[in-house]
């Protein structure tokens, strides 16, 4: 019997957006409320471990070889996710705008997953044909994966950071006075440095 390969980096990448899109259309199948705040838990933190070790890891690979444009986009698509994302834990099913935030989700991360995946052009493919080694990512994408799981189980989700946007520390749940960045908010409030999330 074939020993069975380990998938490599781009394929645990697109494994995780098949768990999130079936994840996203079992919302869209319920009326139950319980249901739909326990899937939205769950996409959450998928979403929050898979954009940890996309911009822990992978993104960070990919730096100078594949397209620049690209790569920033794909850290402000995160940053837009993670704004919904925290919207998302700090509020009910039975809240207002609750089912339309949970729509526009799926779509912000229907259009990423289209911009990693395209065949020739995508990040993917881009990071394919610059000669990463997908199986060294796999590995280390891996153990940080493991490692968040078992992090988000002890002490739960925590809140989503931005890196990109600005304007809003979602960290503490207020906007930032203008000119202030998070981080310097955080530093003046004694929170140091903010966490890749």
């Amino acid at each position: 019997m074939p020993k069975a390969t380990k998938p490599d980096a781009v394929a645990m990448l697109k494994a995780d957006h098949r768990k999130v899109e079936d994840l996203f259309a079992k919302f869209e199948g319920t009326r139950s409320t319980t249901r739909k705040q326990a899937l939205v838990q769950q996409i959450c933190t998928e979403l929050m471990i898979h954009a940890t070790i996309e911009e822990e890891i992978f993104y960070p690979a990919c730096q100078s070889k594949i397209e620049e444009d690209m790569l920033q986009e794909a850290y402000v698509e995160h940053d837009g996710a993670k704004v919904l994302i925290a919207e998302l834990l700090a509020s009910k099913p039975e809240a207002e705008f609750y089912d339309a935030k949970v729509m526009v989700l799926s779509e912000q991360i229907k259009h990423h997953v289209k911009e990693e995946e395209m065949r020739s052009e995508g990040m993917f493919a881009q990071a394919r044909a610059a000669g990463l080694d997908m199986d060294v990512l796999a590995d280390q994408m891996a153990a940080r994966k493991k490692a968040l799981v078992a992090e988000f189980k002890a002490t739960g989700l925590p809140k989503p950071r931005t890196r990109s946007f600005t304007g809003h520390d979602l960290a503490r749940d207020k906007p930032v006075r203008p000119g202030a960045t998070p981080a310097s908010a955080r530093a003046r409030a004694g929170q140091g440095a903010p966490a890749p999330l």
